[in-house]
Protein backbone atom coordinates (compact mmCIF):
# COMPACT_ATOMS: atom_id res chain seq x y z
CA UNK A 1 0.00 0.00 0.00
CA UNK A 2 1.52 3.67 -1.15
CA UNK A 3 0.66 6.45 1.03
CA UNK A 4 -2.00 8.64 -0.46
CA UNK A 5 -1.14 10.96 -3.41
CA UNK A 6 -2.66 14.50 -3.93
CA UNK A 7 -1.74 16.29 -6.57
CA UNK A 8 -4.60 17.19 -8.31
CA UNK A 9 -5.74 21.16 -8.73
CA UNK A 10 -8.94 20.19 -8.66
CA UNK A 11 -9.83 23.78 -10.50
CA UNK A 12 -8.48 22.61 -13.34
CA UNK A 13 -10.74 20.14 -13.94
CA UNK A 14 -13.45 22.37 -13.98
CA UNK A 15 -13.60 23.11 -17.97
CA UNK A 16 -12.86 19.49 -18.61
CA UNK A 17 -16.31 18.31 -16.78
CA UNK A 18 -18.05 21.21 -17.91
CA UNK A 19 -17.41 19.97 -21.54
CA UNK A 20 -18.19 16.44 -19.71
CA UNK A 21 -21.78 17.49 -18.90
CA UNK A 22 -22.60 19.86 -21.57
CA UNK A 23 -21.41 16.54 -23.71
CA UNK A 24 -24.03 14.44 -21.57
CA UNK A 25 -26.91 17.37 -21.66
CA UNK A 26 -26.81 16.56 -17.72
CA UNK A 27 -29.08 19.30 -16.81
CA UNK A 28 -31.74 17.47 -19.22
CA UNK A 29 -31.75 13.34 -18.23
CA UNK A 30 -34.80 12.90 -19.26
CA UNK A 31 -35.22 10.21 -17.63
CA UNK A 32 -33.96 10.79 -14.35
CA UNK A 33 -35.70 13.78 -14.53
CA UNK A 34 -39.02 12.21 -15.40
CA UNK A 35 -38.67 9.80 -12.74
CA UNK A 36 -37.93 11.59 -9.61
CA UNK A 37 -38.08 14.48 -7.92
CA UNK A 38 -35.97 17.45 -6.98
CA UNK A 39 -37.05 16.15 -2.72
CA UNK A 40 -36.44 12.41 -3.71
CA UNK A 41 -33.01 11.34 -2.09
CA UNK A 42 -31.27 8.11 -2.03
CA UNK A 43 -27.88 6.55 -1.52
CA UNK A 44 -24.97 4.96 -3.57
CA UNK A 45 -22.59 2.22 -3.30
CA UNK A 46 -19.03 2.39 -5.48
CA UNK A 47 -17.93 -1.58 -5.07
CA UNK A 48 -14.71 -2.67 -6.19
CA UNK A 49 -15.51 -5.61 -8.70
CA UNK A 50 -12.22 -6.69 -9.29
CA UNK A 51 -8.51 -6.05 -7.29
CA UNK A 52 -7.11 -2.68 -7.79
CA UNK A 53 -5.36 0.26 -6.94
CA UNK A 54 -7.40 3.56 -6.07
CA UNK A 55 -7.11 7.21 -7.82
CA UNK A 56 -9.25 9.62 -8.49
CA UNK A 57 -11.67 9.89 -5.50
CA UNK A 58 -11.23 13.64 -5.70
CA UNK A 59 -12.67 13.75 -9.26
CA UNK A 60 -15.64 11.70 -8.21
CA UNK A 61 -16.48 14.33 -5.29
CA UNK A 62 -15.80 17.06 -8.01
CA UNK A 63 -18.41 15.29 -10.80
CA UNK A 64 -20.97 15.26 -8.29
CA UNK A 65 -20.55 18.19 -6.43
CA UNK A 66 -20.93 20.30 -9.40
CA UNK A 67 -24.17 18.89 -9.91
CA UNK A 68 -25.32 19.16 -6.24
CA UNK A 69 -22.98 20.46 -3.84
CA UNK A 70 -25.72 18.56 -1.65
CA UNK A 71 -24.16 15.25 -2.23
CA UNK A 72 -22.22 13.65 0.41
CA UNK A 73 -18.73 11.00 0.04
CA UNK A 74 -17.77 9.13 2.69
CA UNK A 75 -14.93 7.06 1.41
CA UNK A 76 -13.68 3.81 2.83
CA UNK A 77 -10.33 4.32 1.70
CA UNK A 78 -7.76 6.81 0.31
CA UNK A 79 -6.14 7.02 -3.55
CA UNK A 80 -2.79 4.93 -3.12
CA UNK A 81 -4.75 1.82 -1.32
CA UNK A 82 -5.61 -1.56 -2.90
CA UNK A 83 -8.79 -3.00 -3.30
CA UNK A 84 -10.23 -6.71 -3.42
CA UNK A 85 -13.09 -7.83 -5.41
CA UNK A 86 -16.57 -6.79 -3.35
CA UNK A 87 -14.54 -4.23 -1.54
CA UNK A 88 -16.58 -1.26 -0.91
CA UNK A 89 -14.62 1.66 -2.13
CA UNK A 90 -17.01 4.43 -0.93
CA UNK A 91 -20.96 5.54 -0.22
CA UNK A 92 -22.52 8.48 -1.71
CA UNK A 93 -25.46 9.87 -0.61
CA UNK A 94 -28.18 12.79 -1.45
CA UNK A 95 -30.48 13.99 -4.35
CA UNK A 96 -31.21 10.97 -6.67
CA UNK A 97 -31.05 13.26 -9.47
CA UNK A 98 -27.26 14.17 -8.98
CA UNK A 99 -26.42 10.26 -8.24
CA UNK A 100 -27.85 9.05 -11.55
CA UNK A 101 -27.01 12.22 -13.85
CA UNK A 102 -23.70 12.12 -12.57
CA UNK A 103 -22.82 7.95 -12.54
CA UNK A 104 -21.56 7.34 -15.63
CA UNK A 105 -19.50 10.35 -16.00
CA UNK A 106 -17.65 9.71 -12.30
CA UNK A 107 -17.20 6.07 -13.38
CA UNK A 108 -15.91 6.41 -17.01
CA UNK A 109 -13.26 8.69 -15.22
CA UNK A 110 -12.35 6.82 -12.33
CA UNK A 111 -12.34 3.17 -13.73
CA UNK A 112 -9.93 4.78 -16.49
CA UNK A 113 -7.78 6.12 -13.40
CA UNK A 114 -8.19 3.30 -11.23
CA UNK A 115 -6.84 1.01 -14.27
CA UNK A 116 -3.73 3.00 -15.16
CA UNK A 117 -2.89 2.97 -11.33
CA UNK A 118 -3.53 -0.57 -11.19
CA UNK A 119 -1.07 -0.93 -14.57
CA UNK A 120 1.31 1.56 -13.64
CA UNK A 121 2.21 -0.32 -10.01
CA UNK A 122 2.69 -3.98 -11.52
CA UNK A 123 5.31 -1.78 -13.92
CA UNK A 124 6.81 -0.34 -10.58
CA UNK A 125 6.90 -3.41 -8.86
CA UNK A 126 8.20 -5.45 -11.55
CA UNK A 127 11.76 -3.77 -11.24
CA UNK A 128 11.34 -2.13 -7.74
CA UNK A 129 14.85 -3.58 -6.93
CA UNK A 130 16.55 -2.18 -9.71
CA UNK A 131 18.12 1.38 -10.49
CA UNK A 132 15.34 2.54 -12.84
CA UNK A 133 12.74 4.85 -13.17
CA UNK A 134 9.46 3.63 -15.22
CA UNK A 135 7.83 7.01 -17.30
CA UNK A 136 4.37 7.68 -18.49
CA UNK A 137 4.06 9.43 -22.12
CA UNK A 138 2.21 12.12 -23.65
CA UNK A 139 0.02 9.34 -25.27
CA UNK A 140 -2.63 9.93 -22.88
CA UNK A 141 -6.80 10.38 -24.04
CA UNK A 142 -7.10 13.96 -25.33
CA UNK A 143 -8.43 16.09 -22.49
CA UNK A 144 -7.47 13.77 -19.94
CA UNK A 145 -3.68 14.64 -19.76
CA UNK A 146 -3.97 15.22 -16.26
CA UNK A 147 -5.72 12.56 -14.80
CA UNK A 148 -3.77 10.24 -16.29
CA UNK A 149 -0.57 11.45 -15.45
CA UNK A 150 -1.94 11.49 -11.27
CA UNK A 151 -2.81 8.21 -11.96
CA UNK A 152 0.13 6.78 -12.88
CA UNK A 153 1.93 8.57 -9.96
CA UNK A 154 -0.24 7.58 -7.42
CA UNK A 155 0.64 3.78 -9.34
CA UNK A 156 4.20 4.50 -8.33
CA UNK A 157 5.62 5.75 -11.63
CA UNK A 158 7.73 9.00 -12.78
CA UNK A 159 5.34 11.37 -15.09
CA UNK A 160 7.70 12.55 -17.83
CA UNK A 161 6.82 15.62 -20.15
CA UNK A 162 3.25 17.11 -19.38
CA UNK A 163 3.66 19.25 -22.67
CA UNK A 164 5.82 19.84 -25.31
CA UNK A 165 7.37 22.67 -23.96
CA UNK A 166 8.77 20.73 -20.77
CA UNK A 167 11.72 19.12 -22.87
CA UNK A 168 12.93 18.79 -26.59
CA UNK A 169 12.53 15.35 -27.44
CA UNK A 170 13.69 14.55 -31.29
CA UNK A 171 11.80 11.66 -33.02
CA UNK A 172 11.92 10.00 -36.04
CA UNK A 173 9.97 12.20 -37.98
CA UNK A 174 11.90 15.65 -36.53
CA UNK A 175 15.10 13.89 -37.65
CA UNK A 176 13.97 13.34 -41.12
CA UNK A 177 12.77 16.36 -42.33
CA UNK A 178 15.58 18.78 -40.07
CA UNK A 179 18.47 16.85 -41.37
CA UNK A 180 19.60 14.31 -38.73
CA UNK A 181 20.55 14.31 -35.38
CA UNK A 182 23.47 16.61 -34.84
CA UNK A 183 21.61 19.31 -37.50
CA UNK A 184 18.93 19.07 -35.25
CA UNK A 185 20.55 19.07 -31.83
CA UNK A 186 22.38 22.16 -33.13
CA UNK A 187 19.38 23.78 -34.14
CA UNK A 188 17.51 23.37 -30.51
CA UNK A 189 20.07 24.79 -28.53
CA UNK A 190 21.11 27.77 -30.79
CA UNK A 191 17.05 28.80 -30.20
CA UNK A 192 17.11 27.30 -26.77
CA UNK A 193 20.17 26.96 -25.05
CA UNK A 194 19.31 25.92 -21.48
CA UNK A 195 16.36 23.64 -22.33
CA UNK A 196 17.31 19.19 -21.83
CA UNK A 197 17.38 17.88 -25.34
CA UNK A 198 16.42 14.19 -25.88
CA UNK A 199 17.11 12.33 -29.13
CA UNK A 200 15.21 9.11 -30.48
CA UNK A 201 18.00 6.61 -31.99
CA UNK A 202 17.78 3.30 -33.38
CA UNK A 203 20.97 1.88 -34.20
CA UNK A 204 24.63 2.41 -32.54
CA UNK A 205 25.56 4.80 -35.37
CA UNK A 206 23.01 7.13 -33.93
CA UNK A 207 23.89 6.90 -30.45
CA UNK A 208 27.41 7.69 -31.27
CA UNK A 209 26.06 10.84 -33.23
CA UNK A 210 23.75 11.94 -30.25
CA UNK A 211 26.61 11.30 -27.65
CA UNK A 212 29.02 13.31 -30.22
CA UNK A 213 26.09 16.13 -30.08
CA UNK A 214 25.93 15.76 -26.15
CA UNK A 215 22.23 15.26 -26.16
CA UNK A 216 20.79 15.35 -22.42
CA UNK A 217 18.95 11.89 -22.91
CA UNK A 218 19.27 9.34 -25.62
CA UNK A 219 16.28 7.33 -26.62
CA UNK A 220 16.56 3.32 -27.21
CA UNK A 221 13.69 2.54 -29.59
CA UNK A 222 13.04 -0.90 -30.19
CA UNK A 223 16.28 -2.11 -29.69
CA UNK A 224 16.70 -5.54 -29.14
CA UNK A 225 17.83 -6.14 -25.95
CA UNK A 226 21.88 -7.04 -26.81
CA UNK A 227 22.33 -3.85 -28.61
CA UNK A 228 20.44 -1.73 -25.83
CA UNK A 229 23.08 -3.24 -23.67
CA UNK A 230 25.89 -2.26 -25.85
CA UNK A 231 24.72 0.63 -26.40
CA UNK A 232 24.06 1.74 -22.40
CA UNK A 233 27.82 0.61 -21.94
CA UNK A 234 28.77 3.00 -24.59
CA UNK A 235 26.78 5.83 -23.17
CA UNK A 236 28.34 5.41 -20.06
CA UNK A 237 27.46 8.36 -17.92
CA UNK A 238 27.97 10.96 -20.71
CA UNK A 239 23.94 10.74 -21.08
CA UNK A 240 20.46 9.42 -19.10
CA UNK A 241 18.90 6.50 -21.21
CA UNK A 242 15.76 5.45 -22.00
CA UNK A 243 14.04 2.68 -23.45
CA UNK A 244 11.49 2.86 -25.20
CA UNK A 245 9.10 0.65 -27.54
CA UNK A 246 7.34 -2.71 -27.54
CA UNK A 247 7.52 -2.31 -23.63
CA UNK A 248 5.40 -4.90 -21.63
CA UNK A 249 4.93 -6.07 -18.31
CA UNK A 250 6.90 -9.52 -19.48
CA UNK A 251 9.74 -7.59 -20.77
CA UNK A 252 10.12 -4.43 -18.61
CA UNK A 253 12.59 -6.70 -16.41
CA UNK A 254 14.87 -7.93 -18.99
CA UNK A 255 14.97 -4.32 -20.08
CA UNK A 256 15.92 -2.92 -17.21
CA UNK A 257 18.22 -5.42 -16.44
CA UNK A 258 20.26 -3.98 -19.19
CA UNK A 259 21.30 -0.60 -17.08
CA UNK A 260 19.24 2.19 -18.68
CA UNK A 261 17.92 4.67 -16.38
CA UNK A 262 14.56 5.02 -17.80
CA UNK A 263 12.01 2.95 -19.31
CA UNK A 264 8.40 4.70 -20.95
CA UNK A 265 5.62 2.63 -21.58
CA UNK A 266 2.90 3.90 -23.66
CA UNK A 267 0.30 1.30 -22.56
CA UNK A 268 -0.33 2.73 -19.66
CA UNK A 269 -2.38 5.51 -20.67
CA UNK A 270 -2.76 4.67 -24.39
CA UNK A 271 -4.39 1.24 -23.90
CA UNK A 272 -5.38 0.75 -21.00
CA UNK A 273 -7.92 -1.75 -19.35
CA UNK A 274 -10.31 0.35 -16.90
CA UNK A 275 -11.00 -1.19 -13.93
CA UNK A 276 -14.51 -2.53 -12.90
CA UNK A 277 -16.00 -0.80 -10.62
CA UNK A 278 -19.97 -0.87 -10.26
CA UNK A 279 -21.94 2.24 -8.51
CA UNK A 280 -25.75 0.62 -7.40
CA UNK A 281 -27.96 3.44 -6.43
CA UNK A 282 -31.06 2.96 -3.55
CA UNK A 283 -33.78 4.94 -3.31
CA UNK A 284 -35.09 6.43 -0.35
CA UNK A 285 -38.43 8.79 0.32
CA UNK A 286 -38.97 12.27 -0.43
CA UNK A 287 -38.42 14.69 1.74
Amino acid sequence: MTDPIHLLDLETLNPLLDLAFAEDHAGTDVTTLSLFAETDTGCAILRAKEPGLIAGLPVVEQVFHKLDPAIKIDARVTDGHRVCAGDIIAELSGPIRALLSGERLALNLFQRMCGIATAAAAYADAVKDLPVKILDTRKTAPGLRILDKYAGKVGGITNHRMTLSDLAMIKDNHLRLAGGITAAVQKIRAAHPDIRIEVETETLADVREALAAKADIIMLDNMELDTMREAVALIGNQAETEASGNVTLERVRAIAETGVNMISVGALTHSVKAMDISMKVETRSGQ
